[in-house]
């Protein structure tokens, strides 16, 4: 996902206004559990750590703050997760994390403790499962439906380029 992340904000810097994303939570956790099909993450009590729900509530929870500010939150978390190996398992991670990046805190801890915010998450990972969708990163275009995709950012100035090859041979 971190890959597909820096990748996509390099053909955003440059397509501007002409593309929309839409991140949208799916927890890697539930499609991967094997402890049977009635097994939710989201519906786990308080001793159950899980690996990602508390970093999607932050996204939802910083999107509501602005693009901009969830820009940045899903961007730090990323780097601490994948890059640097920090656990961001817990609230309180990502409430420091939102704090850190000077997200305003009182709003934000309002945010990812309202039911909605995991609602919207279990919405989301719904949505993907009934569109087939297993892993990330997958991007979802109306046109041409949920692509999966597993690769490394391509050099800055061949962004574009590559995202309209992806679109181009997923519409054929």
């Amino acid at each position: 996902v971190r890959q597909a992340s820096l990748w996509l904000h390099d053909v955003k810097s440059e397509l501007g206004d002409r593309l929309k994303i839409n991140w949208r939570s799916f927890l890697l956790e539930q499609v991967n559990a094997d402890k049977g099909k009635t097994w939710k993450a989201w519906e786990q009590d308080d001793s159950y750590v899980s690996r990602g729900i508390w970093a999607l509530r932050g996204g939802v929870a910083s999107r509501l703050l602005g693009e901009k500010d969830h820009d940045i939150f899903k961007e730090t978390v990323m780097q601490l997760k994948h890059v640097e190996r920090q656990d961001i398992r817990s609230r309180q991670s990502v409430i420091d994390i939102a704090s850190d990046i000077g997200l305003d805190k009182r709003t934000f801890v309002k945010y990812i403790d309202e039911t909605t915010t995991l609602e919207s998450i279990v919405e989301d990972h719904k949505f993907a499962e009934s569109l087939g969708v297993f892993g990330t990163p997958t991007i979802f275009n109306q046109e041409v439906g949920p692509i999966f995709l597993k690769m490394f950012s391509p050099p800055k100035d061949e962004a574009v380029t590559v995202f309209d090859h992806i679109i181009g041979i997923s519409e054929n």
